[in-house]
């Protein structure tokens, strides 16, 4: 039976991959720095020169590289080595295009690609505890599922090839807006005599027991509620909740000279972006 490999060892990738040592048929490993692959190989896995060395030698294939260029490059050189059969999992977050395009270019040699970007950071990937989007057939998510299963937490199906990095897309939108809302709440809490550490552990605390941002996410669409759905009062008592706290919070601002526009976009689209606009909002 034929292993597993991983190209691309970098802060990401090598943290993945050292959980696959050991696998049935053996993990081989290949990353153009050689000294990335050393801890691995002296782990127990095979340390190879190419991409399609590593696909000479596996049935499941792991690419964790910088950009799409890269992965191009990469992929391409699994395809000309890798058995039909074979699945190239693609974890880089590129263009939704580019495993679309790889995609259809190993189904011509009866190979599968999937993209499958994750979500979780560096701490996800040394835990193992990773989430993990999946864009692909069926046939090949259940080749693929083995492996992944090694170092992540969670590994969602989100549809055809291509789905798993717009999904990946959307989250990091979450994520780094959310920074750009943090950085605006340091600058008032800081005016206002506030310990960020302290304020940053109530954050982190709160997060946890709420879910955060994703504790509104699981519904069937993001268009308006009918008042009939179960997330119509829900949704209402947090534009409720939500107008109440933006509007103090951007009134303190005023009073202590800090300019919040986030804040500001985030009071006039609250509503409407839960789903529960007021009578006369339209969209924009």
């Amino acid at each position: 039976m034929a292993g597993v490999g991983f190209i691309g060892l970098g802060q990401m990738g090598g943290a993945m991959a050292r959980h696959l040592v050991g696998v049935d048929g053996g993990l081989t490993v290949c990353d153009v720095r050689p000294e990335a692959a050393e801890p691995l190989i002296e782990a127990g896995a095979t340390g190879a020169n190419t991409p399609a060395e590593v696909a000479a030698a596996s049935s499941v294939v792991s690419v964790m590289v910088l950009d799409d260029a890269q992965v191009r490059e990469v992929v391409g050189q699994i395809l000309a080595a890798a058995d039909a059969g074979t699945v190239v999992a693609i974890h880089s977050t590129v263009r939704p295009e580019t495993a679309i395009e790889l995609a259809a270019d190993a189904d011509l040699r009866g190979v599968h690609v999937v993209d499958a970007p994750v979500s979780g950071s560096f701490v996800g990937a040394i835990g193992g505890t990773l989430a993990v989007m999946v864009g692909g057939s069926d046939e090949a998510m259940a080749l693929c599922r083995p492996s992944f299963e090694a170092w992540s937490g969670l590994i969602v199906h989100m549809g055809p090839v291509g789905a798993g990095t717009k999904a990946k897309l959307a989250r990091n939108l979450i994520h780094y807006a959310a920074f750009t809302a943090v950085g605006e709440a340091q600058q008032l809490a800081e005016a206002a005599g506030i310990s960020l550490r302290k304020l940053g552990k109530v954050v982190r605390h709160t997060d946890a027991i709420t879910g955060g941002p994703g504790a509104i996410m699981l519904r069937d669409t993001a268009g308006p509620v009918p008042p009939d759905d179960d997330w119509y009062d829900v949704m209402r008592h947090v534009r409720t909740l939500g107008e109440k706290d933006l509007g103090l919070a951007l009134e303190l601002a005023a009073e202590l000279d800090v300019d919040l526009p986030f804040a500001g976009l985030a009071l006039d689209r609250l509503a409407i972006e839960l789903g529960v606009p007021h009578d006369g909002d339209e969209p924009t």
